[in-house]
């Protein structure tokens, strides 16, 4: 197993938590608030909407928000979970990804008509068909947003993941229309993620070429992705369909999103944990914020050892890439009968 990169810290976590039940997760808030400042600096003077697929825990979701008025709105990875946190306090809600789910639809609905802001991200006239029935039924008028595709077509090659149908003006003018025929609806704002830019390391210890690949690729997607969401904003303005909110950007994205001048605000989340999947990039290096520790109660080979329990996951794939880096082992401390 590596050796701890820090001795004095592998002890201060070891001794922080010596006696509690295993497993356990902790948060290092002087290393969550240099990340809260990193990803301020990096996202020029916009504001950032927070990912909440990526902070599970309303804690940590509260400090964040309470550090600098810049820390604006969540980003939402489910309908029925923006309905949740509307129940506990939180505010200027959007949904990340679209759903079809009628019930979820409406329950959001009736926090809308309680004077709720929660907006649905869309990007296909069925998911506006469901969502205007569900306003429709609660008497509100629900805002909607439109997921703009922003991955990159290389001859042979599609840089980026396929989220959205629409990622041209054709299709643009596609949902448009379809839009305009449901009066319950109101389109509140334009997200364009570029998961190929904030989700994608470059940085990675040992694979050279492959770090040179991405960033050529990334580089020449960036210019696309501007032009992309310009034109969105554009034809939406063209239309009579104003976003009041155009976000975009992740936490390995923020320096090039904050440059474009219709983008309103940036989202990020892993950054203030900081987790293994941020540690291969150039741009930045977030600390490691957060850790857990599991109960080592097996020694299998001179050099493997099995942990009782679970893990972290960073947002994205479940891949090494995204897999907690172990720091230290340590067998939990015998009862003092047992000594």
């Amino acid at each position: 197993m590596p050796e701890p990169t820090s001795i004095s810290e592998y002890e201060r976590y070891r001794d922080a938590i010596k006696g509690r039940a295993t497993p356990l997760a902790w948060l290092d808030l002087d290393c969550f608030l240099q990340n809260a400042k990193s990803l301020l600096e990096r996202s020029g003077n916009l504001p950032v909407r927070l990912a909440t697929k990526s902070i599970r825990c309303t804690s940590a979701l509260r400090y964040a928000l309470d550090l600098d008025p810049r820390f604006q709105g969540l980003l939402c990875y489910h309908a029925a979970e923006a309905v949740w946190l509307s129940n506990h306090g939180f505010s200027d809600l959007v949904v990340a990804y679209p759903t079809l789910c009628y019930p979820d639809l409406l329950a959001v609905s009736r926090r809308v008509a309680k004077g709720y802001s929660i907006g649905l991200m869309t990007d296909h006239p069925d998911q506006l068909a469901v969502a205007d029935k569900a306003a429709s039924e609660t008497g509100t008028v629900q805002p909607v947003w439109l997921d703009l595709d922003c991955s990159t077509a290389f001859p042979g090659l599609w840089f980026g993941v396929y989220r959205s149908p629409v990622r041209d003006m054709a299709s643009l003018d596609r949902y448009l229309d379809a839009l305009e025929n449901f009066p319950n609806l109101k389109f509140e704002g334009l997200m364009g993620y570029e998961a190929q830019i904030a989700g994608v390391a470059d940085d990675v210890p040992g694979r050279r070429v492959f770090n040179r690949v991405i960033r050529t690729l990334k580089q020449r997607s960036l210019q696309q992705i501007a032009d992309r969401r310009g034109a969105a904003v554009a034809r939406l303005r063209q239309r009579g369909f104003p976003p009041l909110k155009v976000n975009g950007g992740g936490t390995g994205s923020l320096e090039s999103t904050q440059k474009e001048p219709w983008v309103t605000e940036v989202a990020a989340g892993s950054g203030l944990f900081g987790p293994t999947l941020f540690d291969g990039y150039r741009q930045f290096k977030p600390l490691q914020a957060v850790g857990f520790a599991l109960e080592v109660n097996r020694i299998a080979g001179p050099d493997t050892v099995t942990c009782l329990g679970g893990g972290y996951i960073a947002s994205g794939t479940a891949g090494p890439e995204a897999e907690a880096s172990p720091r230290g082992l340590m067998y939990p401390p015998l009862p003092a009968s047992d000594k």
